[in-house]
Formats: structure tokens, C-alpha cells, sequence
């Protein structure tokens, strides 16, 4: 009689078949979203690559150890669980590579150390995320390193900017807040024309909605804490690379050993398989709600690149296959002390600088202060939002009311 645990105790029956490459081509995202980066059977058969954790990393033969010729060498260069994430990210957004940061910003700066040097001139959209222009004015300037941010929708203008030393070209589509719509292939097109690469914040749509390295981007970041995650609890970033630029970014990623959490890293994984359905009723939801806001007396205009109204909708539906629920709108004027009125009293809506969640949230913001290319002169109070996944006509209740303590207070007495 075998003993209960023993190896010997059970039977050994033939693994499954691994999927061919014939057919992983011809998988659809759902699929490919489910099996990507996973082998169970290189993890005793269990669905899921496991976390693991460790520093150490032993070798059988000193010969393996002093040729690294392992699998894996150490914990900063890499382990299974990391190592499943960046394959199943590069597959779905046709990358050659990709590496794993300890958040989004992590990510940016990573993607652009990999590509700039002492006496460089990049070029940054004047619609990026704001942390990315502070590491750009701060961490970048100190290295010698200039930066002219550009009229977002400059497309393939931006060649008129260009100089002997830019290096990189960086986009964000749409625009953090302001949701201009860049059109990314022009302005690729005209950075490759000079020798310089492009970077993009893929963030907002991820690859199963904008194919960022098929449209002209060489490294695309992605804030794996927003729509991968899904549940406001990580915090992750990704870098990709296409197959001109992914040596250089393995090469320093190796450099700084800018390495994600295990914890993190599995949880991301988690939600790498249910991504596609996340995005998809997000889409839905956002699209709700953008619609409904829009036909507001309270709200001026709605900037969201999936409404036929709004300016970009055309590069949007060319380049895109779907929207996120992220969204801002115009208020009518209102002074601040109407909006945090109607802001402070919302039970539904949460107010927190991050997105991506199944919570809604809504911020104020002002972008006047720091654009420096374009002027920023909306009209009215900015509200951004992000749409989760409660009930569409909860969270018009919740914003209706909202809208009722907007109106009730009076205008400041003009002096």
C-alpha cells in the first residue's frame, strides 16, 4: 500500500497536447487571453503559474553557473511567474519582448532610458501624463537631456520639430485628461523618416484595442495597474518592444533590475484572462454614461473619442477597435465651490487619481498650469471618469443628485 502523498501513490498519465503554433494563430483575443504565457504541466498541472518568490537561484554544475546558461540565474532577471506574464503580454500585443516595471511611471522611464543619452532632444506630446512630463523636466533634464513637448495633433508635422539629435518621438493616445486624439502612424512614419523611435502610452485602450507596435511604436508602455489589474489592488508596469528595440530594452532592463513584485505580477496574470471581458463591458458602461452626461444641461461638452461628435472620432474608429471607460467632460461655468458641492456628496463615484477598476471614480482637474505647447482654456470645470461596472442607473441617480447641489450654489458676489 502506498503511502497518501507519495509520488508513487499515483498514477502518471500522458500530458495534454500543447497548443501547436498553427493553431495559436489562428485563436481569437478571447482564447488567446485564457492560454497565453500558461503551461500547466511545467507547474505539476496546476491552471496557474504559481508566485515565486526568491533572490537565489542554484546551479547544478559550476559550468551552468559561470555560462548562466539556466533557464534562470537570478531573481531580477527573471522567474516563472514573471516570465509567464511577459509572454503572454508580448503575444497579444504582437511584441518581441517585454519586461515587467514596479508601476506605470516605472515603465515610462525605463522605456525612455532605454532609448536616450546625454545630449538628446526628444519630443513629448503636450497632452501626456503628467508624471511623465515631470520625469521628463526633472530626472531627464539633470542628464542633459532636452525635451519640447508639441501640439498633439501635430500627426505628421511633427517632422517640422525635428532635429540632428532628437532620438525619440513620444505619443499618448488619447491624451491624459484631455483625450486628444494623436494620429499615431503619421507621426511614426515621420520619426522613422529621421532615425528617431517612438514611444507610446498605450494605457488607455491596451493592445486588444490598438495594435500599438503594428501602427509605427517601437517600445509601448502600459499601465498594468488600470484595466489589466481590474481591481485597484496592484500596481504594475509593462514595456514592450518590437523586434528593432527589444534587445536594447532587455539590455537595460537587465541594467537597473526595475523589478515588479511577485504578488503583483500573479495577480496581473489573474487578470490578463479576463481582460477582454472587463474591457469589453467597460466599453459598454463608458459609453452609457458618456452619452447620457452629453445630454446634461450641467455639462458643456463630453470628451470621448467613441462619440461621432467628438474631434478625434475619426483617427479613433481608423486605428481602434474598441474604448475604455475612461472619459472627461466640460462642465458649463460653475464656480469650484458648486463642483465640490456636487463632488464631495457622491456615494457611488469615489475620488482617486488612478482608473481602470471595477469602481467608478471622477476627478477634477486643470491642465491650464502646465501645458506648454497648446493652451488649455476649456470653458468650464473638467471632470474626468472612470466608469465601473455598477448599475448604469444607479450611477445616474448618484450623478443626478449631484447635479441637483451643483445648481444650488449661488455664483461668488462679483466685487
Amino acid at each position: 500500500m502506498h503511502r497518501a502523498g507519495s509520488v508513487a501513490a499515483y498514477p502518471i498519465f500522458p500530458a495534454m497536447t500543447k497548443l501547436t503554433r498553427r493553431t495559436r494563430a489562428t485563436l481569437k483575443t478571447r482564447t488567446r487571453l485564457v492560454h497565453a504565457g500558461r503551461d500547466p504541466f511545467e507547474q505539476h498541472g496546476f491552471i496557474n503559474t504559481p508566485i515565486y518568490r526568491g533572490s537565489t537561484v542554484l546551479a547544478p554544475t559550476m559550468a551552468v553557473l559561470e555560462g548562466r546558461t539556466a533557464r534562470f540565474v537570478y531573481g531580477t532577471r527573471g522567474t516563472p511567474t514573471t516570465e509567464a506574464l511577459e509572454s503572454a503580454w508580448s503575444e497579444i500585443a504582437g511584441a518581441a519582448g517585454t519586461v515587467l516595471a514596479p508601476s506605470g511611471l516605472a515603465a515610462v522611464a525605463l522605456a525612455l532610458l532605454t532609448l536616450v543619452k546625454a545630449g538628446d532632444h526628444i519630443l513629448v506630446t503636450d497632452s501626456v501624463y503628467r508624471p511623465t512630463r515631470h520625469f521628463c523636466d526633472t530626472v531627464l533634464a539633470r542628464m542633459g537631456i532636452e525635451t519640447t513637448y508639441y501640439e498633439p495633433l501635430a500627426g505628421a508635422g511633427i517632422a517640422a520639430l525635428m532635429r540632428a539629435n532628437t532620438s525619440v518621438v513620444f505619443v499618448e493616445a488619447p491624451g491624459s485628461e484631455s483625450f486628444e486624439m494623436q494620429d499615431v502612424p503619421a507621426i511614426a512614419a515621420a520619426a522613422h523618416a529621421r532615425g528617431a523611435a517612438v514611444i507610446t502610452d498605450n494605457t488607455w485602450a491596451t493592445p486588444l484595442m490598438f495594435a500599438a507596435h503594428a501602427r509605427g511604436a517601437d517600445l509601448s508602455v502600459e499601465a498594468g495597474t488600470k484595466y489589466l489589474s481590474g481591481h485597484s489592488d496592484l500596481l504594475l508596469g509593462l514595456v514592450s518592444a518590437n523586434e528593432a528595440y527589444w534587445p536594447r530594452l532587455r539590455r537595460t532592463f537587465d541594467a537597473f533590475a526595475m523589478c515588479a513584485g511577485p504578488e503583483d505580477v500573479f495577480l496581473a496574470l489573474r487578470g490578463l484572462r479576463t481582460m477582454e471581458l472587463r474591457l469589453k463591458e467597460a466599453e459598454h458602461q463608458g459609453l452609457a454614461m458618456a452619452r447620457w452626461l452629453a445630454a446634461r444641461e450641467e455639462v458643456a461638452r463630453v470628451l470621448h473619442p467613441a462619440l461621432p461628435e467628438f474631434s478625434g472620432h475619426a483617427i479613433w474608429k481608423r486605428d481602434f477597435s474598441g474604448s475604455s471607460g475612461l472619459f472627461s467632460v466640460i462642465l458649463k461655468p460653475f464656480p469650484k465651490a458648486a463642483v465640490a458641492a456636487m463632488l464631495d456628496g457622491l456615494e457611488l463615484f469615489g475620488m482617486g487619481y488612478s482608473w481602470g477598476g471595477f469602481e467608478s471614480l471622477v476627478i477634477p482637474f486643470d491642465c491650464s498650469s502646465y501645458r506648454t505647447a497648446t493652451s488649455w482654456n476649456p470653458g468650464g470645470p473638467p471632470l474626468r471618469f472612470s466608469i465601473g461596472f455598477e448599475d448604469v442607473g444607479d450611477l445616474e441617480a448618484d450623478l443626478d443628485r449631484g447635479f441637483a447641489r451643483l445648481r444650488q450654489v449661488p455664483e461668488p458676489p462679483v466685487e
